[in-house]
C-alpha cells in the first residue's frame, strides 16, 4: 500500500463553529445583556478513509448537519483544521488550487426539491458542474455525459428535458445524484439524503447509493438520525450529542455492542423484532439548551451513570478497544454496565 492510499481521505481535528446568537447591539444596551454564543461543533475529530463510509448520527440539533456544512466550505470553521487528502483546506489559498479541490467533493441535500432551481431544465441542472469546473466546453460531448450521468442513476436521458417540478421526490434526490456526480468527485457528503422520501423509495436511493460507491469508488460522509438507515449504510458511526462525539466505532460492533449510554439509549427506540424480551433504557428527559449546556459531561442530566465528577469534568473520546472509542467517566471507571 502506497502512503498516498495509507492516509485518510479526510481528517478532521478539534472542529468547532460558534454561532453569534446574541440579540441587536441596541436591545442588549438597553437590557444590559451579554453577548450570547451557540457552540454547534465543539471539538469534532475524525478520519474517513478511501472507500469508506462514516456516518454521523444523533438528535436534532446535535451539530452533525453543521459538521457536513463545515467540510464541504458552505461555513467556516472557528477553530481546528479540516485535510483533504493531506492538504489543509484552511491553507490553501490559491484560487485554482482551491478549485481543484472543490472538485473533489460535492454534497447531496436533504431536500432534493428546494436543492434543485425550478426554473432550469434537468439537463442544465445536471450540466451545471461540467460547465463551472470546466470539465467540457462541447455543447454534444456535454449532452452525451447528462444522458449517461441520468442513466447512471436509473433515469430516462429524455428526463433531461424535464422541469423539477414533473418528477416525484424519489425522482428528483437521483437527479440531485446525478448532478453531484458530474464532476467526477471522489467524495460526498450526504446531509440526511433520504428523510424527506417514503420508505420504500428510500431503499431504493440507499441501494443506488451503494451501488455507484462500489462502481466509482466513491467516499461517503453520511449524515442521518435514522439509525436503520446508518445500520445498511455505514462501515463506521461517530455518534454526537449536543456538539461532541460520544462514541465512535465501526458499524456491526456499534449495533451489537455499543458502550456510551447515549448510544444505548438511541439504539433502544429500534424496535426488537426478534421479541428478545429484555429490558431496554428508553431515552429520557430532553436536549439541554446548546446556548447554555450543563457542566461537565453535557449529557450527565439524562444519564443514568451519571456521577459527581460527571457533573464537573467533561470526558475526553478516548480509545476503548481496537476498533471502538467513547468518551465516558463510567466506562473508564468499570462502572458501566452492559445491556
Amino acid at each position: 500500500m502506497s502512503v498516498e492510499q495509507a492516509l485518510p481521505l479526510l481528517r478532521v481535528a478539534d472542529l468547532k463553529c460558534v454561532f453569534d446568537v446574541s440579540r441587536p447591539l441596541l436591545n442588549r444596551i438597553l437590557e444590559r445583556q451579554p453577548r450570547r454564543w451557540l457552540k454547534a461543533v465543539d471539538g469534532v475529530s475524525f478520519t474517513i478513509d478511501r472507500g469508506e463510509t462514516f456516518a454521523l448520527v444523533g438528535e436534532s440539533g446535535c451539530g452533525k448537519s453543521t459538521v457536513a456544512r463545515l467540510v464541504v466550505g458552505l461555513y467556516e470553521p472557528s477553530a481546528g483544521s479540516i485535510a483533504f487528502d493531506g492538504q489543509d483546506v484552511a491553507k490553501i489559498t490559491s484560487g485554482t488550487e482551491r478549485q481543484a479541490l472543490r472538485r473533489r467533493f460535492q454534497m447531496i441535500f436533504q431536500d432534493p426539491y428546494a436543492s434543485l432551481n425550478p426554473r432550469w431544465r434537468v439537463e442544465r441542472i445536471v450540466a451545471e458542474p461540467i460547465r463551472v469546473f470546466g470539465l467540457m466546453r462541447d455543447a454534444r460531448k456535454i449532452s452525451e455525459r447528462v444522458a449517461e450521468l441520468l442513466t447512471q442513476v436509473g433515469l430516462s436521458p429524455a428526463d433531461g428535458s424535464k422541469y423539477p417540478h414533473e418528477f416525484s421526490g424519489g425522482q428528483r434526490q437521483r437527479i440531485c445524484i446525478a448532478r453531484a456526480l458530474a464532476n467526477n468527485p471522489e467524495f460526498l457528503v450526504c446531509d440526511e439524503p433520504t428523510s424527506a422520501l417514503d420508505v420504500s423509495v428510500q431503499a431504493q436511493i440507499l441501494n443506488l447509493m451503494k451501488d455507484l460507491q462500489d462502481a466509482l469508488g466513491l467516499t461517503y460522509l453520511f449524515i442521518s438520525h435514522d439509525l436503520a438507515v446508518v445500520r445498511h449504510m455505514a462501515n463506521r458511526v461517530g455518534v454526537m450529542y449536543l456538539g461532541r462525539l460520544v462514541e465512535i466505532a465501526d458499524s456491526r460492533t456499534l449495533f451489537e455492542d455499543p458502550l456510551h449510554p447515549y448510544t444505548r439509549m438511541l439504539l433502544a427506540t429500534i424496535p426488537d423484532i426478534t421479541m428478545s424480551g429484555r429490558r431496554e433504557t428508553t431515552v429520557t428527559g430532553e436536549v439541554p439548551n446548546p446556548i447554555t449546556p450543563p457542566s461537565g459531561c453535557t449529557f450527565h442530566p439524562r444519564c443514568p451513570l451519571a456521577t459527581e465528577r460527571c457533573r464537573r469534568e467533561a470526558p475526553e473520546l478516548v480509545p476503548i478497544s481496537a476498533n471502538q472509542l467513547a468518551a465516558c467517566h463510567a466506562i473508564g471507571e468499570g462502572r458501566s454496565t452492559q445491556r
